[in-house]
């Protein structure tokens, strides 16, 4: 079975940085993604990586998190990795790996639907 396993949240203040990573059993994906929920919102697209071939990746973000957050992987441990910068309080949410088999199609990555496997979350806090 399919396992998503995410590690690196915690509480920080505000300016912060924290480093999540999400390690997938079994297979090499070629979309992987995180998406955070906010208690009371939806849970919302913040970046993906595309493995569009074997040495050429593309990376999207949310306009929430552009220029603070880096999405990363390592292929050969099959592992994503989200660095981030510059936290603020609103960045407070769980934080949830996603990833897929396919590419998918237009800019499905950056919603839940395009994504078939999902990890259990980890609690990202920022204080002000």
């Amino acid at each position: 079975q399919v396992q998503l396993v995410e590690s690196g949240g915690g509480s920080v203040q505000a300016g912060g940085s924290l480093r999540l990573s999400c390690a997938a059993s079994e297979r090499t994906f070629r979309k992987m993604g995180w998406f955070r929920q906010a208690p009371g919102k939806e849970r919302e697209f913040v970046a993906t990586i595309l493995y569009v071939t074997w040495s050429a990746q593309s990376t999207y973000y949310a306009d929430s998190v552009k220029g603070r957050f880096t999405i990363s992987r390592d292929n050969a441990k099959n592992t994503v990795f989200l660095q981030m910068n510059s936290l603020k309080p609103e960045d407070t949410a769980v934080y949830y790996c996603a990833a897929d088999s396919s590419l998918g199609f237009g800019f499905d990555y950056s919603i839940t639907s395009g994504y078939e496997y999902w990890g259990q979350g980890t609690q990202v806090t920022v204080s002000a």
